[in-house]
């Protein structure tokens, strides 16, 4: 059954437009002094944290624990002075990204809540923010067009890549095989990067408006868009054949996200609402009605096929669960 399970009203002081979701593993603190007590058994187990990461229009980053059901906020990280546009969360769940129209990127250590760098991107505007699957880089998309790769250890900017040409670039995606780079621009022009020779292997055209966000299919062989046309589209990376196209939302796509397994997506809309998808059907399954103003971002947890997480302009967080 698809259930709100938990809302957390006024979240931030204004809008909330971006969101991540962690898993960061900890082993357990029970100790091997007993033998014979179950705490032992599993004391070399490891302990799954999740945590929540949201960006806001009131400049700050926000970790919240998923605990019981509902959400506990964990630290609450302040520096960026416009607005804060996009955070990442690295594959282990111990650091995240945000970025700004500051021209600010800064990375983050999510359990203690230190900044850990801040990377200075000259003056350009930072829209979206992404980890490489390796952790080693973090890759941002400008209103240049083009898209750079900063070093997670040392902080600089160590590659470019250019759409040759291309216009202000919104969203930004890493396939999970780490070959390519998805960007997603102002005028609905799509450029698939081959990461190892850095230069563009496809442009996918299909959209007429701005490309608000990009998601990799799990096994890096789709690609799953979202436009202000109020469409989604699911092209085949190999062959650049556009798989489907969705429609459903009444206004913009601003989100979108596969899940784990990939056998289903969810996409959030300025039309308030969020939807979940079936990709063998490509037919919408079920739709929350929970926000009421436009939602900006979401996403599903990284272990959990059923979790589901949203952010939008009213403030709130959303989870949900969902069948599997």
């Amino acid at each position: 059954m698809y259930a709100l399970t938990h809302k957390t009203e006024n979240a931030h002081e204004d809008s909330v437009w971006t969101c991540a979701w962690g898993s960061m593993r900890k082993k357990s603190d029970a100790g091997p002094d007993n033998e014979n007590s179950r705490d032992s058994m599993r004391s070399n187990e490891d302990e799954t944290r999740e945590y929540i990461v949201t960006g806001s229009v009131d400049d700050s980053v926000k970790v919240w624990q998923v605990s019981n059901g509902g959400l506990k906020l964990k630290h609450k990280l302040t520096g960026h002075s416009l607005g804060v546009v996009s955070v990442a969360v690295n594959s282990d769940g111990t650091k995240c990204a945000s970025s700004s129209l500051d021209s600010s990127l800064r990375l983050w250590d999510l359990d203690t809540g230190e900044k850990v760098s801040s990377i200075d991107v000259g003056p350009v505007d930072i829209w979206t923010v992404v980890f490489s699957p390796d952790d080693k880089f973090i890759v941002s998309g400008s209103h240049a067009g083009k898209i750079h790769l900063y070093g997670t250890e040392s902080g600089k900017q160590e590659q470019t890549l250019d759409t040759r040409g291309g216009k202000f670039t919104l969203s930004v995606a890493y396939s999970p095989d780490g070959k390519y780079i998805a960007s997603g621009a102002i005028d609905g022009i799509i450029n698939i990067f081959d990461v190892v020779h850095g230069k563009v292997l496809r442009t996918l055209e299909g959209h007429a408006m701005p490309i608000r966000s990009l998601s990799f299919s799990p096994d890096s062989q789709l690609l799953l868009t979202a436009s202000d046309d109020g469409h989604m589209k699911l092209y085949d990376i190999k062959d650049a054949n556009v798989a489907g196209t969705l429609s459903g939302h009444a206004s913009w796509v601003l989100g979108v996200a596969f899940a784990p397994d990939g056998q289903k997506f969810a996409s959030s809309s300025s039309d308030h609402t969020v939807k979940v998808w079936e990709l063998a059907q490509r037919q919408c399954l079920h739709t929350f009605n929970e926000h009421n103003d436009q939602v900006w971002g979401v996403k599903y947890s990284p272990d959990k096929n059923n979790m589901l997480v949203s952010v939008s302009e009213d403030k709130s967080i959303n989870l949900y669960d969902c069948p599997v």
